[in-house]
């Protein structure tokens, strides 16, 4: 089926999105020139064909933002956004083609850009952080992490040097660091050629430091904390992941695990870092 580039891409292309800017989460003006050029191609312009999208894709992008942002069920999401269904619909369908992942590591180039970075980083910081599952989280996929008194889940992160998230594990709270390090250390070095080092705290050391040597040629550095240490100190380097999980924290449907599968929790650790880097970025233009 040819090509028909003479179709919209949405509504808002025929006749303008005429959708207030009414919550904070909402996207400006800056933000959206940023985010619609790096959004997946309609399917009415793919070969496959299809037809044009009724609701604008600026609502869909403002009502996901505005899920992950309160933390409201996807069934709450206010009158003046595209039905819900529509909106999940297009949530779920991203996320399986990678088109999420896909915007997320396109605006972290930019951001490292805008830093006077380049755009692939060299070095990595691993860490985790267990929470809490509610009732909607089946019991195959959580666990009882027994250092923190957490009943939930546990997200495992890589970031770069500006705290800037590379890949997001998800996996039971049961689940030991240096276990869950291994596929993520793994993720990592297929996505991302060019990552040489990995710093971690002390819950990392042990096997894995030379099986990501011989495996991965990856570097595991272990940031150990002072054993004379008794009251709060910034530690090197482990100060940047930890400031990349308050971020994700900050955002309400990241504070508690509802997702009924890990993917979907990944997807919104995703998302609340698309929401942080477009408005940096949109500050900065």
């Amino acid at each position: 089926m040819p090509v028909c580039p003479a179709v919209p891409a949405c509504a808002c292309a025929r006749l303008g999105c005429l959708r207030p800017r009414r919550y904070p989460s909402d996207t400006t003006e800056a933000e959206w020139a940023l985010l619609a050029p790096l959004l997946p191609v309609p399917a009415c312009q793919t070969r496959a064909g299809g037809r044009p999208e009724t609701h604008c894709r600026r609502a869909v992008v403002d009502a996901i933002r505005y899920v992950v942002h309160n933390g409201c069920v996807w069934r709450a999401v206010p009158a003046d956004f595209p039905p819900w269904r529509t909106v999940y619909g297009l949530y779920q369908r991203w996320n399986r083609r990678g088109a999420t992942v896909a915007l997320h590591d396109a605006l972290r180039a930019q951001a490292r850009k805008a830093a006077g970075r380049d755009p692939e980083p060299t070095a990595a910081v691993i860490d985790s952080q267990s929470v809490r599952a509610a009732a909607t989280v089946p019991k195959c996929s959580r666990g009882w992490d027994a250092a923190k008194k957490v009943n939930g889940r546990k997200r495992h992160i890589a970031v770069d040097a500006t705290g800037l998230l590379l890949d997001v594990l998800v996996t039971p709270a049961s689940t030991q660091d240096r276990d869950a390090a291994r596929p993520l250390l793994w993720n990592l070095r297929r996505a991302r050629r060019h990552i040489r080092l990995a710093w971690a705290d002390g819950g990392y050391a042990g096997q894995l430091v030379p099986w990501a040597g011989h495996r991965l040629n990856l570097t595991v550095q272990i940031v150990k904390r002072p054993d004379d240490l008794h009251t709060f100190q910034v530690l090197p380097r482990r100060w940047v992941v930890e400031r990349t999980l308050a971020w994700i924290t900050g955002y309400r449907r990241c504070a508690r695990d509802y997702e009924r599968l890990p993917a979907h929790h990944e997807a919104t650790a995703h998302w609340a870092m698309i929401t942080l880097m477009t408005r940096r970025l949109a500050r900065s233009g």
